[in-house]
């Protein structure tokens, strides 16, 4: 065995292959080092490539050589130009693919040898430790690449066995689902090193039937599973891009494999959409920053040129270039840091968030965040339709939904950042911001009967450090419906605020996950459960969960929306039923200590999801109607069911999943500062 070369495999087992044609490697800071092994090395640069051609392809190989122990034939065209390396980052790929190629004189057919080493392959990644010294963290990211310890593969896939890396998998307890397994044993301690605690329980038809739909979207790339499709609707002959894996749309997919104990396909999903993070995107000849990650992507087979039989899939991108209005996905960068986090709590895998590849994804997506601008609040200013809510529906400017999901991601982000001469001031950063944040969403966008009682009697055109009323804001823009609506006990945080505007619609999704992130203080969490509470009706109605109340009508909707046919009133996006909701409602419920209000969603939506074959949302006021334009058998809708069931019957599960109160950020508040004018910090109510 070779052991100066990137992965080190034995000859009679396949090997994975990197193919990058650019004319210069001098901008990556080290030389390409010699191996006595053409089999694992081979370099043809050619010097006459008129500018760099970032294309990374995926080869499975074997030179040729047959593998006798395999019974499969796998063959690589060594005359393709390029050179051979380990990395996957290395340049800013705009695709990469893997490459099968038959040999026609072989009765075995080709197989895919690449998805345990494109899974792992850079596990080997040197630590950020011994880059301690290093000036720049992009020095890190693709240093040490072939200098480092080999990845050697114990045992490659067969007919008969399955691939295993170094260790073996923890054995679950599974109950057979129609064909499918269920993992009964997720009530397992995860510092636990014993045998594992059986826990009996009962696995509903629903359930089943759930699994069984839910394993029928895993999508696979190299043979190995890295998301599920938006939609599997069989009937769907137009399924646009429902056919594609969004990183919103995998979290509670995702949460439901961890909590089944299945986490390859979570862990195949963080490292390849990290793949996708530097990739090459550009928007009418104009490219966005580096850490923007893709709001989806798409496996594709492609015929392989110049090849007999050969073809290839391709990882297909989107970040917005495809999108309806052209959006960036603001929200996918976030969605990601959360779930790497969620991963590490329910797997203890901790050892993927501290991989160098990893800890350069995290900060290049939070140098985004927290990029300087003009902007004078702490607040992510972003256009609409860059999250959940991806059409025109007048929240641009700061929605509350991203600024939730961007306190939960700075707090995540933190958490597993490995702190040292590098990171300190990006650390100091985050708290800063963490600070300034929480003391924003919680002075100024709560509003309970006391604090609209304020904004009727405010004063405008104040011009001090004092003012009372900061953002000028008219006490007439108080609808007349939210007069009667607010309960005596119980608020929100309102959608939006911007200069002399206010927008007083709630929003799900954003009042939720300020619940779980504790972005409010403790009493503005329970003020928000009380609402829906006292609101059951109104946000709940037949079909949890309203995604906005009220709805936008009449000339209303005609401006807002302009005349936007699918977010009619009660409809979509505009006031809307999303069942997809259900998960983080019962987060935040298990989390304030009312289970109870959960249980009563989910047991209202399962009287329903299976009969109207899980649609993606709901319309009317009251949400009896399945969607004018809504997609059946919606992955979300049915992951969404089955991480609230599970969540529910283990809330030890869920406690690893939401944040408590940072009491160490009031003790750094800048509120604090009596040179600020500021003379309160509702920080200090909790």
């Amino acid at each position: 065995m070779n052991t100066s070369s990137c992965i080190s495999i034995s000859t009679t087992k396949p090997c994975c292959r990197i193919i990058n044609s650019y004319r210069s490697l001098s901008h990556f800071g080290f030389s390409l080092p010699r191996s006595n092994n053409n089999s694992l090395i081979h370099t043809n640069l050619s010097k006459s490539h008129p500018e760099s051609v970032y294309n990374h392809k995926f080869h499975c190989c074997n030179n040729r050589r047959r593998s006798q122990d395999m019974g499969r034939t796998c063959i690589v065209n060594l005359d393709r130009r390029g050179f051979i390396v380990c990395d996957w980052n290395w340049g800013h790929a705009r695709g990469f693919s893997s490459i099968f190629h038959v040999d026609k004189g072989s009765k075995s057919r080709g197989v895919l040898v690449i998805p345990k080493v494109a899974s792992d392959i850079r596990n080997h990644s040197t630590s950020v430790e011994g880059h301690v010294n290093e000036k720049g963290f992009e020095s890190i990211y693709i240093q040490g690449g072939l200098n480092v310890k080999p990845l050697v593969i114990e045992k490659i896939e067969t007919e008969s066995n399955v691939a295993k890396e170094g260790k073996e998998e923890t054995s679950y307890n599974r109950v057979e689902v129609n064909g499918s397994t269920v993992n009964t044993n997720f009530f397992k301690d995860l510092n636990e090193s014993t045998t594992p605690k059986i826990v009996e329980r009962e696995v509903s038809e629903i359930e089943k039937e759930a699994w069984q739909l839910l394993r029928g979207t895993i999508v696979n790339y190299c043979g190995n599973p890295v998301g599920t499709v938006a939609a599997n609707d069989p009937a769907d002959r137009q399924p646009l891009n429902y056919d594609q894996v969004f990183i919103r749309d995998f979290v509670p997919s995702a949460l439901a494999f961890l909590l089944n104990g299945e986490t390859e396909i979570v862990k195949n999903f963080l490292l390849h959409t990290l793949q996708l993070q530097s990739w090459e995107k550009t928007v009418d000849c104009y490219s966005p920053g580096q850490g923007l990650m893709p709001a989806s992507f798409k496996v594709k087979t492609m015929p392989l040129d110049g090849s007999d039989g050969g073809f290839e899939e391709v990882l297909d991108p989107d970040f917005g270039e495809s999108a309806i209005g052209r959006v960036a996905p603001v929200d996918s960068g976030l969605w990601w840091i959360i779930l790497l986090r969620a991963y590490g709590k329910i797997t203890g895998d901790h050892a993927l968030q501290e991989r160098v590849d990893v800890q350069t994804g995290i900060r290049l997506g939070l140098n985004l965040c927290l990029s300087d601008g003009f902007d004078m609040f702490p607040t992510l200013l972003v256009t609409d339709g860059s999250c959940m809510i991806d059409r025109r529906m007048g929240i641009h400017g700061h929605p509350l939904e991203i600024q939730a999901l961007f306190y939960s991601a700075l707090r995540c982000a933190r958490e597993m950042l490995i702190v040292n001469d590098e990171t300190k001031n990006l650390v100091a950063t985050i708290n800063n911001r963490l600070s300034a944040l929480s003391f924003h969403i919680r002075e100024y966008y709560w509003v309970d009967m006391k604090k609209i009682n304020e904004i009727y009697r405010y004063n405008t055109e104040e011009y001090s450090t004092n003012a009372v009323n900061k953002f000028n804001i008219y006490p007439d823009q108080i609808p007349s419906w939210l007069v009667d609506w607010i309960p005596e006990e119980g608020g929100y945080l309102i959608g939006n605020l911007q200069p002399a505007h206010m927008d007083f619609r709630f929003f799900t999704l954003g009042n939720l996950w300020a619940v779980i992130s504790s972005l409010g203080t403790s009493k503005q969490n329970k003020g928000i459960l009380n609402l829906i509470e006292a609101k059951w009706d109104d946000l709940i109605g037949h079909m949890p969960l309203k995604i906005c109340y009220p709805a936008l009508e009449y000339e209303e909707w005609r401006i807002i929306t302009g005349s936007d046919p699918k977010n009619t009133p009660w409809s979509y996006h505009n006031g809307g039923s999303w069942p997809t909701l259900l998960w983080q409602f019962t987060l935040a419920c298990i989390k304030m200590g009312k289970p109870e209000l959960a249980q009563k969603a989910v047991a209202l939506a399962e009287k329903r999801l299976s009969m109207d074959q899980w649609p993606e949302y709901y319309d009317t006021r009251s949400g009896r109607f399945v969607g004018k334009q809504s997609r059946l058998f919606q992955t979300w809708t049915i992951s969404g069911f089955l991480a609230s069931k599970m969540l529910l019957e283990n809330p030890d599960k869920a406690s690893l999943l939401f944040l408590e109160e940072d009491y160490e950020l009031l003790e750094i508040c800048v509120c604090a500062l009596s040179k600020t004018g500021r003379k309160k910090c509702s920080r200090f109510a909790s």
